[in-house]
């Protein structure tokens, strides 16, 4: 079958440059907008100018969006509400992923404020996507490992603590912890195949299904040391992200819902990536871990 030709919006970001890769790795003719890269082609277009939009999106066959959250909004309106009016437009895509990839924003219609402003967004496009009849696939990845695994799931780390953690609430609600490459790996995978059209893909590696308590035993079995737990309540985490700025309280309102609520995995899904992909070899969390040591 021939492969789609693939349009990857913000091409050179940080999950962007991930997708442009998988996409050139599996075959697709890949575009990106905006800057060059070396074998990729660009289109370039402007958010500010329709036009150039509808001329790129004709060029392809399928377009994934990969803009940062910070740059979601741009004078209060969205910039993949104007992608969407150019898809609409162009009337030729076969294949829509918006800048998704995490939590399901369909799930967070409680989310705490500020945080849930992403996800309202998130629900405007997919909104404005099905109204436009554009065919579609959201991607749920759950817990970007950068994020999450290195600074073994608290806020603000990168790097996993060799002496103390602070456990967020019990520490043994379970998350999904997925790395960027594979999270890119899976979206491009669901590009041509008619079983992810219209349908949000859930990407949950079995070995990666994890509790914050899980994940520190593996990191204590690597550095072969017994690391000093404290806990932190859910009511002591929500007094200390009220004391912190706009854009931290977004992400620990992101961290709350998923360690402390467990908003990943108290809910079933249908369409689980790696069952739909059995030939992808996702990386697993102690393999990720070794890197640090």
């Amino acid at each position: 079958m021939e492969k789609s030709r693939v349009l990857v919006v913000g091409g050179t970001g940080y999950l962007g440059r991930r997708i442009v890769k998988a996409s050139l790795a599996a075959g697709h003719p890949t575009f990106v907008l905006h800057r060059p890269e070396i074998g990729i082609d660009v289109e370039k277009a402007s958010f500010s100018d329709h036009g150039s939009l509808v001329a790129a999106v004709r060029q392809v066959d399928a377009v994934v969006c990969a803009i940062a959250g910070v740059h979601i909004r741009s004078h209060q309106i969205p910039l993949q509400l104007k992608l969407v009016e150019a898809m609409k437009e162009a009337g030729n895509v076969k294949r829509f992923l918006p800048s998704e990839f995490g939590i399901d924003p369909a799930r967070m219609g409680s989310a705490l404020e500020p945080g849930r402003i992403t996800f309202d967004d998130k629900m405007a496009v997919r909104r404005a996507v099905e109204e436009a009849g554009i065919p579609f696939t959201y991607i749920s990845a759950g817990c970007f490992a950068g994020y999450f695994i290195g600074g073994l799931c608290q806020p603000g780390n990168i790097l996993p603590a060799k002496e103390r953690v602070t456990i967020l609430g019990s520490g043994d609600v379970k998350a999904i912890f997925v790395d960027e490459d594979d999270i890119a790996t899976y979206a491009v995978k669901t590009i041509d195949d008619p079983r992810a059209a219209n349908k949000t893909v859930y990407i949950r590696p079995p070995e990666n299904v994890l509790s914050q308590m899980e994940l520190v035993r593996i990191w204590e079995d690597l550095i072969e040391r017994k690391l000093e737990t404290v806990s932190l309540s859910a009511d002591d985490f929500l007094s200390a992200m009220k004391g912190e700025d706009y854009v931290s309280q977004v992400g620990m309102g992101h961290f709350y819902h998923v360690l402390y609520e467990g908003c990943l995995t108290n809910f079933d899904v249908a369409e689980e990536a790696s069952q739909l992909y059995p030939d992808v070899a996702y990386t697993r969390v102690r393999d990720y871990l070794r890197r640090y040591l």
